[in-house]
């Protein structure tokens, strides 16, 4: 092989690293911007209280949620009383 073909291969080999690594922070990028989290952490959300498949609410989630915030302010009122 010529040093010329040598020469332009490993150009070749580096551009396509530079590609590669250009795509790669774009990704990074993307994913780290904070609409792109928000985003992410609403749908994981909506996924958690709604089926995805058929658009209903999960009864069984909501209620365990509504248990917890329900118990969460008993305590409180709870420990308010037996302070005073």
């Amino acid at each position: 092989m010529s040093k010329a073909n040598e020469t332009s291969s490993l150009e070749r080999e580096i551009e396509d690293a530079r590609e590669h690594l250009a795509t790669t922070i774009d990704q990074l990028l993307y994913r780290s911007h904070p609409k792109t989290i928000a985003s992410r952490q609403v749908a994981t959300i909506k996924a958690y209280f709604v089926d995805d498949q058929t658009g209903q609410p999960r009864t069984d989630n909501i209620l365990k949620t509504v248990g917890g915030v329900v118990g969460v302010v008993a305590v409180f009122v709870l420990i308010r009383k037996v302070v005073r």
